[in-house]
């Protein structure tokens, strides 16, 4: 074999070798196909403030952080869990008491910082008590939902003077209001990306303004998703899909599934308190309603109307809902997606994302090889 022959078969191979770094039994998606789909996506995202309203779809990506978090937690572990706006709104919180009482660009650096690990201590210490307590099952639910209900309840009653945290009031429901613009960085070496667009010049569109927020928040998004797919296709993320299948016979093999369960929750903790800090800088604003009952249900639809076990179900039915949610009178929007949610549960359980991707695999292979493990079937164990 010559040299020339080697060099370009290590070159051929190096896009496959980091592709299969996020390929595996527990992702849809491990074709050509599929990673080329996904870059137009990506670039459809990117070039879309160009022609759309950057500020709603920043926010939507936002939330599909949120519902990231909880796809792993429950789609790969098992654990429902409607306390994901819990270290969600603590990671707000705490960015903005931060930022507040530290409005420097350092200060305000840090409390991105302080936001996530606020929300991945918080759900530490919940899932501690819950987990290394013996709690399983429903009663998980039940506790996280209840600890939603006890915050929203107690941070509405934090209007008067004495409810401040240095120069940070917590406002009760009036809300923390200007929280500081985030930058990021250390004195003269910052960015603000917050309300500092930067003009371009794109020919055949003309003069535009890019919002450093919008492809800020992209950037994490994917960044996210890709981190996740890469660890449920990795030895832990096997071990996530076992206890998720079966806690007791997972444990009967010698593995510490009231661990993997700790660990999985305090990434989802953290993962939700990005999002939360995300959504409080955006806004410039928090209040308690990001712990009220309606926003704690709205990650269980998300995951539930994209597929439990898909990652990318949970982020394409994220953008989806909350597009339509938006775009919609209130309380239509509810009886919607009320609607919606049932019809998925009884016709489609295994999600729409799951079902879309077995008729391609079918229309492509034939429904006698759509069971293999690059084509997985909406209500199977592979997922996403």
């Amino acid at each position: 074999m010559s040299t020339d022959t080697a060099h370009g078969e290590a070159n051929s191979s190096l896009p496959s070798r980091l592709r299969s770094r996020f390929e595996g039994p527990n992702t849809i998606g491990d074709s050509r196909g599929f990673w080329v789909g996904f870059l137009v996506a990506v670039a459809a995202l990117a070039v879309y403030p160009l022609f759309g309203d950057r500020s709603q779809l920043s926010l939507f990506m936002v939330l599909a952080l949120l519902g990231l978090s909880l796809s792993v937690v429950w789609g790969y572990s098992g654990v429902l869990s409607f306390g994901q706006v819990v270290f969600f709104g603590i990671g707000a919180y705490t960015f903005g008491v931060v930022s507040i009482n530290y409005a420097t660009p350092g200060g305000i650096t840090a409390a991105v910082i302080a936001g996530i690990v606020g929300g991945g201590v918080s759900a530490a210490i919940l899932g501690y008590f819950m987990f290394y307590g013996g709690v399983r099952d429903v009663y998980v639910t039940i506790i996280t939902l209840v600890s939603t209900i006890v915050l929203h309840t107690f941070m509405a009653q934090t209007a008067g003077s004495e409810w401040a945290i240095g120069e940070a009031a917590l406002g009760g429901f009036n809300g923390m209001p200007d929280i500081p613009l985030l930058t990021l960085g250390v004195g003269g070496a910052s960015y603000q990306f917050i309300y500092n667009p930067f003009p371009m010049r794109i020919i055949g569109i003309g003069a535009v303004e890019i919002s450093p927020f919008y492809y800020l928040v992209l950037t994490l998004l994917v960044g996210a998703y890709l981190g996740l797919r890469a660890l449920v296709n990795s030895d832990y993320g096997r071990v996530m899909v076992a206890v998720r299948e079966d806690e007791d016979r997972t444990e009967m093999f010698g593995y510490n599934v009231t661990r993997v369960k700790f660990v999985v929750f305090t990434l989802g903790g953290a993962l939700a308190g990005l999002s939360g800090v995300l959504y409080a800088a955006r806004n410039v604003y928090i209040d308690p309603t990001v712990f009220s009952l309606l926003f704690a249900t709205l990650p269980v639809i998300w995951v539930s109307l994209g597929g439990r076990k898909s990652l990318l179900g949970a982020v394409v039915a994220t953008l989806g809902v909350e597009y339509l949610r938006i775009s919609m009178a209130g309380e239509l929007a509810l009886v919607l997606l009320g609607t919606l949610l049932l019809v998925t549960i009884l016709v489609l359980p295994g999600g729409f994302v799951p079902w879309v991707h077995q008729q391609i695999v079918e229309a492509r292979l034939g429904p006698g090889e759509a069971g293999g493990a690059d084509a997985p079937d909406a209500s199977s164990e592979v997922s996403d």
